[in-house]
């Protein structure tokens, strides 16, 4: 892996298989993955040619703190398997957000009120939904 955008790190992951993961790839992935700990209203939005960010978007939510810590958790050190290294992460599981940057794909995991209160996707009209999980 070598450094991409402003010196940050692209998020080349590998599957079980020790195959690069391509960054939508690793999207999909996180996405099913936090489904499966019982986030809800989740999205993938293309944020290509919006933002030198990231290239996508995950926006989920909880419900409770203990679900954010198991979240949080999944995304610090489950995840950096399949990512290849440990996301840099911003937030406890007492916030109403924590943000997890793989490199190319950026986690956003909100509380309820949080979601609602800072309405994130409000940002991002112009993405194109990839997909979205209720």
């Amino acid at each position: 892996m070598g450094p991409s955008r402003a010196g940050r790190y692209d998020s080349a992951a590998r599957n079980h298989s020790g195959l690069l993961l391509s960054p939508i790839e690793l999207a999909r992935h996180i996405v099913d993955a936090v489904a499966a700990r019982g986030a809800a209203d989740t999205v993938l939005l293309d944020i290509r040619g919006l933002s030198v960010l990231a290239d996508y978007f995950v926006v989920t939510t909880v419900s409770s703190t203990p679900q954010m810590r198991a979240v949080r958790d999944l995304l610090d050190r489950e995840l950096k398997g399949e990512a290849g290294r440990r996301p840099m992460i911003e937030g406890e599981a007492a916030d109403a957000w924590v943000l997890a940057d793989f490199g190319d794909v950026v986690v956003h995991v909100f509380s309820e009120d949080g979601r609602a209160y800072y309405q994130l996707e409000e940002f991002w009209t112009e993405a194109p939904v990839v997909l979205r999980v209720q």
